[in-house]
This record gives C-alpha cells, sequence and structure tokens, in this order.
C-alpha cells in the first residue's frame, strides 16, 4: 500500500458501479476551537482538584499543565483534523483512507459534543468529527439510510 493512501485523511475506497457521492462532510474549524477549549477548561479544572487533593499548595499549576496539554495537541493534529473528510452516497458512508459503511448496517446515529458518532449492528463506532452543524449532520445521514440502495 501506497505511503499517500495510509496517511490520508480523505477517503480512499473507490465507488461501486452505479454509485456516486451524494454529500461530502467537511470539519468545522470554528467547532474544533470550541472543542478544545472546552476540553482544556475540563483538564484544567482536573488538574487543579488533583493538586488539591494532594495537598499540593500551588494547585494553580494544575490549571497551566491542563491548557498546556491540550494546547499542544491541538496545534499539533489541526492540520490532519482540518483535512478529514467523509463522503455520503447512495449506499454506504465512506470515510477517512479506506473507512466504509454501508449505510442499511447504521443501527445507531448519535451526537457527542460537535461530532457524529455512527454504530453499526456489528458494533463498529466511527466519529464524523468537528461537524459545524451535527444535527444537520444526522439528519442528511438518516434521510440517506430511508432512501439507500439495497
Amino acid at each position: 500500500m501506497s505511503e499517500s493512501l495510509i496517511h490520508s485523511m480523505t477517503p480512499t475506497t473507490p465507488l461501486a458501479e452505479g454509485e456516486r457521492v451524494v454529500h461530502s462532510f467537511h470539519p468545522d474549524r470554528a467547532a474544533y476551537w470550541r472543542d478544545h477549549a472546552w476540553l482544556a477548561a475540563g483538564a484544567m479544572a482536573i488538574g487543579m482538584v488533583i493538586l488539591w487533593g494532594m495537598g499540593n499548595p500551588h494547585v494553580w499549576t494544575g490549571a497551566v499543565g491542563g491548557l498546556a496539554a491540550v494546547a499542544v495537541r491541538a496545534f499539533y493534529v489541526a492540520s490532519d483534523e482540518m483535512q478529514a473528510r467523509w463522503d455520503l452516497t447512495d449506499r454506504r458512508l465512506l470515510g477517512p483512507q479506506t473507512r466504509a459503511v454501508f449505510l442499511r448496517d447504521i443501527q445507531t446515529i448519535r451526537t457527542l459534543g460537535s461530532a457524529v458518532q455512527i454504530v453499526t449492528r456489528s458494533g463498529d463506532k466511527h466519529l464524523l468529527k468537528y461537524q459545524s452543524d451535527r444535527d444537520a449532520t444526522c439528519k442528511r445521514i438518516e434521510t440517506a439510510i430511508t432512501g439507500a440502495v439495497q
């Protein structure tokens, strides 16, 4: 397998004969930074609580550590996460690299923050992360499932 396919953040699964892409889902930069701000706030609070519980007189350093950890991660992976794309076809949901889920195999669609989680009948889970309107993403997938080509 070529190096470019291994690290692709877009679908590499070929379309079946007659299959067509009806919509592509891209991450939203504002949702990405908003989610990371919430994550940082949580990490800061947890860091402070842990240090307070240990009796450390410098509880504020937990906030600095939590913020630093999330900020480093956010800046490090932002370029990859912003390139991710999921394609909705008339038969499948195609994700980064070779992820592919037949619409008829989707059992549950739920939201987690700005992400949409797809759970298949076999228990596989996939995340469409950082959606600008997660409810619209869910609705579009649900509508496609109803009209899917079997």
